[in-house]
C-alpha cells in the first residue's frame, strides 16, 4: 500500500492559523477605477510580495512617471483572492501566476482572467534543513507539496525527475497525488504553498515555489538540493487582467514597462542568484 497521504489535522490546523493571518484582503483604498476609459486614473494591481511586488515597485518609481502612468501596488500573501479581486473589479490587474494555475483557476471558480504579457520565471526548488541531498531521504520521511493543482503537479514531476517518487507512465507536469505509482516509502503531504516554507522545519523536504522561498530568505543556488530547469519552462508569470480588459491603455504601457530593457537588468541584478529569471514575451497556449 503506498504511504501517501494528505496533511494531518494538526499541520491542517497550523497551516489555517498561519494563513489567516498573512493573507491580506483588498483594502479600501485598492479599488480599481470604475471608469475605465479614464485614461489618467491610477492601476491598482494585486501582486505577490516577492518578487512580483519588488518589481511592480521598480516599475512604480523608476518608469512608470516617464510614461504618466500611475501605478498602485497591493500585496496579497495567497493564490486566491488576486484572482478573487481582479474578476470582481476590485483591482485593475494582478501579477502573480502562471498559466497552468490560471487555467485550473478560472475552470474551478467560472472568472474569466487572462494573461497579458509574460515577465518571469521562477524555478520550483526542493529544500530541507535537515537532509543535504535528496538521496539522504529514507521511507517514513515527509516531504511536503504545494496543495494547488498546477504547482503540486509540477512538484510531484520535479521529486520524480530526480527519483524521489515514481510517476505513472505518460504523466507530467499535471500529475495529481492518486498518480504517484511508487512512493518509495515517502509521505508526501499537502499544504497551502504560502505555508511550504513556514513549516520547512516541520518535514524532511519541502518543495517550494521561488517566490516563497525568496520571501524566506532562502537562495535557490545555493540552499535547493534539487531545482527546476528554467530553460523550456511552460511556467512564466505574466500581468494579467479581466477578459476585455487587455486593451486598456494603462495596461498596455505597464505590460510595455514589465518588459523593457530596464526591467530585465533589473531582476537580473537583483536576483543574482537565479531565484527570478527574466521571461519577457507573449503568453503561449
Amino acid at each position: 500500500m503506498r504511504n501517501t497521504f494528505k496533511i494531518t489535522a494538526a499541520l491542517a490546523a497550523a497551516s489555517a492559523v498561519a494563513l489567516g493571518a498573512t493573507a491580506c484582503s483588498a483594502p479600501s483604498d485598492a479599488t480599481a477605477s470604475g471608469d475605465k476609459s479614464d485614461k489618467d486614473a491610477p492601476l491598482v494591481i494585486a501582486a505577490s510580495p516577492t518578487p512580483h511586488a519588488t518589481i511592480l515597485d521598480y516599475v512604480k518609481d523608476k518608469l512608470a512617471p516617464k510614461v504618466g502612468l500611475k501605478l498602485v501596488v497591493k500585496t496579497f500573501n495567497d493564490y486566491k483572492l488576486p484572482n478573487q479581486v481582479t474578476d470582481d473589479g476590485q483591482v485593475d490587474a494582478n501579477f502573480f501566476q502562471h498559466k497552468p494555475f490560471l487555467d485550473t483557476y478560472n475552470k474551478e471558480n467560472g472568472t474569466h482572467i487572462v494573461p497579458v504579457v509574460n515577465v518571469e520565471i521562477e524555478p520550483l526548488g526542493v529544500y530541507s534543513k535537515k537532509i543535504h541531498q535528496l538521496s539522504e531521504l529514507k521511507p517514513g520521511n515527509t516531504v511536503s507539496v504545494p496543495n494547488d493543482p498546477s504547482n503540486e503537479g509540477r512538484a510531484l514531476k520535479l521529486l520524480a525527475d530526480h527519483g524521489v517518487i515514481t510517476l505513472k507512465p505518460g504523466v507530467g507536469a499535471g500529475a495529481k497525488l492518486t498518480d504517484v505509482a511508487d512512493n518509495k516509502g515517502i509521505k508526501i503531504v499537502e499544504l497551502e504553498a504560502a505555508q511550504t516554507a513556514p513549516h520547512l522545519d516541520d518535514v524532511a523536504a519541502a518543495v517550494i515555489n521561488g517566490n516563497f522561498a525568496v520571501g524566506a530568505h532562502l537562495k535557490p543556488s545555493t540552499d535547493a538540493i534539487a531545482l527546476e530547469e528554467a530553460k523550456g519552462n511552460p511556467y512564466a508569470n505574466f500581468l494579467a487582467v479581466k477578459q476585455g480588459h487587455e486593451n486598456d491603455p494603462r495596461v498596455q504601457k505597464l505590460a510595455k514597462l514589465l518588459n523593457s530593457p530596464e526591467v530585465k537588468k533589473f531582476i537580473e541584478d537583483k536576483y543574482k542568484d537565479g531565484s527570478v529569471i527574466p521571461a519577457f514575451g507573449p503568453v503561449k497556449g
